[in-house]
């Protein structure tokens, strides 16, 4: 058999969670006190939500087992085979959407899937939290389900469905799960777990942060209070349009509030529950979490296949999470706040040697990153301030005077870990918010510093290619999507630029770019198109807006209101209005030139006619 170069030959240090029951007799366990189903491969790595959840649970004294990938069209014996668990069953579809996960941006379906071995499709269902959820209360009625994991979370309280092209309630009314743990779950889980081993039955842990509960509509306050907060309900939402759009302004802020509300949404006959968030997580919470003794690779029933997405992790460290650049179309700071919540030092050198000592291992860290990969250990100065605030960005319409931007402390993370002998360098696969390094802050030794970040950033941590994300060339377009002016790309590109001829280092800057985003029309594009054609860029990096749950974009496409103004916004929605639209990101592709030519001449732009296909083409004669 040739072997596997994700699997290091040398005996790894502790042990995979069982996921057979022949694993766990091998352990001496006649039950599980807690049983995980996920819809992806079981990676034992700390970017993994379900190892992460699993090893925590572990660290707290309890018997915890995963079964990755449950086949759910058979006799369903795989959510059999490790009998009933102690306390609860947990159900996460991944570490996607599974509608993400299996469907592109005109609703086809995907050829693969980068969560499972040999990257094959079809190894989970759609909304998997449904359809785990359900056969495990169908099989044991008595034991509590608890549902986690980013398509639960996004999918807490009423919410547009891109692929059903519905608003959709609250996954708790479709799913047959007790509670529902959303963002970080390490706290709720726990606390989960005790409050029943303590022999409280799961229709009493209602006040849990972070979970979402059904309770009797009695229940519901008449009002919101100092406490609670009641959202137009489902039906409300159903029938207009304006209810949902306001009611997605309440609920990402309270998504990012240091000191959150209880959320009730009636739905139906019920009342659904959202308990607050939790504060942010501790530098001590954060590197217990990360510090647990994860074997960083994937089971070894997978020994001779690749996993996609694990080839992406397998030299990664990440060293915070959270992230306030609040993009619009962005579920970052629903799913881990917006507060950044960074690693020490030394818990983010440990898993650098740690990875250092994998048998694969040449010398170069991947990514030193994180969901942004420039905000680590960044706050407010002033946390009092940040701890009633309610904008959804720190960054956006400009930087929070409030916010301390200094890089310092990112560097001498950057230079501990270059200094490690085993290190050759390390790279930043992670976004960079390059909004954040070039700020001016006013303060001379801040500004300086921050600099000297971008400096080395493109000096040192650059693999060949840097991917940025300016995303779209229009301001107007880049107000509703929450990002800074293509000025400001255009002064990073520049600064990229001079270095690669200084150091002589012939490096590219690639940047992503949306169609189809809220507000977009065919006309930016056509500038985009024309202003990136004279950047001399062939775009690789691009995407068709793809409406995903909780995002200002999503609620904007969805009901065509900005909620926050409650003001009409345009979105392509039909299928020709979005590819005519993508079409733009081509120019230089023979195939759309006919098209472009068309569609720039019905526009009435001759200009953009002549700054895409030269001076010399007539704006009434066809490009040959």
């Amino acid at each position: 058999m040739q072997k596997n170069k994700q699997q290091p030959s040398h005996k790894v240090e502790g042990q995979w969670l069982p996921t057979t029951r022949k694993e766990m007799d091998h352990l001496g366990w006649e039950q599980a006190d807690v049983i995980l189903f996920t819809g992806d491969a079981y990676i034992d790595h700390p970017s993994m939500g379900t190892a992460v959840i699993g090893r925590v649970l572990e660290a707290h004294g309890y018997k915890v087992a995963i079964v990755p990938q449950p086949n759910w069209r058979d006799d369903l014996r795989d959510f059999r085979k490790l009998g009933r668990p102690r306390l609860f069953f947990g159900v996460s579809a991944g570490a996607m959407d599974s509608m993400v996960n299996h469907y592109t941006a005109a609703r086809r379906r995907r050829s693969d899937d980068a969560y499972t071995p040999g990257g094959r499709p079809g190894a989970r269902p759609d909304y998997p939290t449904i359809v785990y959820s359900d056969i495990l209360k169908k099989l044991w009625p008595d034991v509590p389900v608890v549902a986690g994991g980013i398509e639960a979370s996004m999918r807490r309280l009423a919410h547009y469905d891109y692929w059903q092209d519905r608003i959709k309630p609250s996954i708790l009314a479709e799913c047959r799960a007790d509670v529902l743990v959303y963002g970080m779950g390490e706290k709720p889980n726990l606390q989960i777990a005790d409050a029943l081993a303590a022999g409280l039955p799961i229709d009493q842990i209602t006040d849990v942060p972070q979970t979402v509960v059904r309770r009797p509509l009695r229940e519901m306050p008449a009002a919101s209070t100092s406490t609670d907060v009641v959202l137009h309900s489902y039906e409300e939402c159903l029938g207009s349009k304006r209810a949902h759009a306001a009611n997605f302004k309440v609920i990402e802020e309270e998504s990012n509030l240091w000191h959150g509300h209880n959320l009730w949404q009636a739905t139906g006959d019920m009342a659904v529950k959202v308990n607050r968030t939790n504060e942010p997580m501790t530098t001590e919470e954060i590197d217990a979490s990360f510090d647990l003794p994860y074997t960083r690779l994937p089971h070894p029933r997978y020994q001779g296949k690749r996993i996609p997405a694990y080839e992406m992790i397998r030299h990664s460290v990440c060293l915070h999470r959270g992230c306030f650049g609040g993009c619009a179309f962005c579920t970052i700071s629903a799913h881990q706040g917006k507060f950044i919540a960074s690693r020490s030092k030394e818990s983010i050198l440990r898993e650098v040697r740690q990875v250092t000592h994998m048998d694969d291992f040449k010398g170069y860290i991947s990514d030193l990153g994180g969901p942004s990969a420039n905000m680590y250990a960044m706050h407010g100065r002033d946390l009092t301030l940040c701890q009633v605030c309610r904008r959804p960005s720190c960054l956006h319409p400009k930087p929070c005077r409030n916010l301390n931007t200094d890089h310092s402390a990112l560097l001498d993370i950057y230079h501990a870990v270059d200094a490690l002998p085993e290190v050759k360098k390390s790279f930043i696969g992670s976004g960079v918010r390059y909004d954040l390094s070039m700020h001016r802050t006013g303060d001379e030794r801040v500004d300086r510093i921050n600099a000297q970040y971008n400096e080395e950033l493109i000096r040192f941590h650059v693999s060949g290619r840097l991917k940025v994300a300016p995303e779209h060339t229009s301001d107007r377009v880049l107000q509703l999507m929450r990002k800074p002016s293509f000025d400001l790309f255009r002064r990073f590109k520049a600064l990229f630029d001079r270095l690669n001829a200084r150091y002589d280092l012939h490096q590219q800057i690639i940047p992503y770019f949306i169609s189809s985003h809220p507000g977009c029309t065919d006309e930016d594009m056509a500038e985009l198109a024309a202003i990136t054609r004279e950047l001399d860029f062939h775009l690789e990096q691009v995407q068709d807006f793809t409406p995903t749950p909780m995002t200002v974009s999503t609620e904007t496409y969805c009901t065509g209101l900005a909620p926050y103004t409650l003001q009409p916004v345009y979105s392509a929605h039909d299928k020709q209005e979005k590819l005519g639209q993508r079409k733009f990101f081509f120019w230089y592709d023979k195939a759309y030139k006919r098209d472009i030519e068309a569609s720039l001449r019905r526009m009435h732009r001759p200009d953009l006619l002549r700054r895409l296909y030269g001076p010399s083409v007539s704006p009434k004669k066809p490009i040959k």
